[in-house]
């Protein structure tokens, strides 16, 4: 089951990544091999089981030894750096189109509180954080944030565009920019159009009361899907980590699965 989390093909583009191992300076324990912990950690992401409860004789790891594994990778930008391997991958396979881009946020209830939090007005006010996920024309996740659920959804558009990476193409330079943003109504400000504008970015965000959101939308519902796949990772559906980071870490891996996915068709 476990190399069925993380088949063979992914484990070559993420073991180039991980940090070398601290060299012991007393005998003791081996170290706990990096695969297993990283099958723990996908395993933890997909199912949304408690660390505690991980169950230590199928994968070789404690929960605990999960748990400081994936804080080491994600406080060494291990994630970050898979996303951008695999978004240079699919990108010289022409499988990333910068034509259009979508941005969309998803709201999800923070159980245990922590930074990034708010009031989530979806859900009676409960703490809660936000997803934002910026998408290629097909859905691929390029640049994703973590606010608190208060935060209006407007602010986070420059900031993820500024986080895609330069994504290498079949042919010519790498490209960071799409030609084409698309919003709904909460990204439609005269600020964030004129921001675009400058940047080269052609606004396509419905206006209140000049433009139809059914229109626009046509090209918008791949961000939508985008979260739809990120949903199905069940740790990502309730935020469970008082750490901002991890969880963050958490969803970022969530897109990384997302692109290697792409890779496979």
């Amino acid at each position: 089951m476990a190399r069925e989390l993380v088949p063979d093909a992914l484990w070559e583009r993420v073991a180039p990544l991980l940090p070398a191992p601290k060299r012991k300076k007393k005998p003791g324990r081996p170290r706990a091999d990096d695969r297993a912990a990283f099958e723990a950690i996908v395993f933890v992401l997909r199912t949304g089981i408690p660390w505690e409860m991980l169950p230590q004789k199928q994968f070789g790891v404690s929960g605990m030894t999960a748990w400081r594994r994936m804080e080491l990778w994600t406080r060494t930008g291990v994630f970050e750096r898979l996303q951008r391997a695999l978004l240079n991958e699919l990108g010289q396979q022409g499988k990333v189109d910068l034509s259009r881009a979508s941005i969309d946020s998803s709201a999800v209830r923070a159980s245990k509180g922590g930074p990034f939090t708010g009031k989530n007005a979806t859900d009676r006010a409960k703490a809660g954080s936000k997803h934002h996920l910026l998408v290629d024309r097909s859905g691929q996740p390029l640049a994703e944030s973590l606010t608190g659920a208060n935060v209006h959804d407007t602010h986070e558009l420059f900031p993820l565009l500024d986080a895609i990476p330069d994504v290498k193409q079949p042919w010519g330079r790498p490209r960071h920019r799409p030609a084409k943003m698309h919003g709904d109504k909460a990204y439609a400000s005269r600020q964030n159009r004129r921001g675009l504008r400058r940047r080269g970015i052609a606004p396509r965000m419905a206006r209140p009361g000049i433009e139809s959101k059914e229109r626009l939308g046509r090209h918008r519902w791949v961000a939508e899907r985008t979260h739809a796949w990120k949903n199905q990772l069940l740790r990502l559906r309730v935020r469970d980590e008082r750490w901002d980071d991890i969880h963050f870490g958490f969803l970022v891996l969530g897109c990384c699965l997302i692109l290697f996915r792409g890779l496979q068709t």
